[in-house]
């Protein structure tokens, strides 16, 4: 355990930090397997609308370094080739 004063703040903001990253990946894998089941169920106009949803959460968690900006255009594209995949 810790016994400085800054390595007791530092766990502290890493713990919160980590929670706080933990919550926006959960998010973003539940917003990508909407779009999923959409197209699984052949449900296009509920595709769009996930898809819709699913971009910005996307990218607000590359911009907030949760995920690579890289990683999250690589999802987006390959949601998109997908939902275009039904029509």
């Amino acid at each position: 355990m810790a016994h400085h004063k800054s390595a007791i703040k530092r766990i502290k903001q890493n713990e919160k930090r980590n929670a706080r990253n933990r919550h926006r990946k959960s998010t973003l894998k539940t917003y990508i397997k909407r779009v999923r089941e959409a197209v699984e169920n052949k449900d296009k106009t509920a595709a769009l609308e996930a898809l819709a949803a699913a971009i910005p959460v996307i990218d607000k968690t590359a911009s907030k370094g949760v995920i690579h900006k890289a990683t999250a255009s690589r999802n987006v594209s390959r949601l998109t080739k997908l939902v275009n995949t039904l029509a």
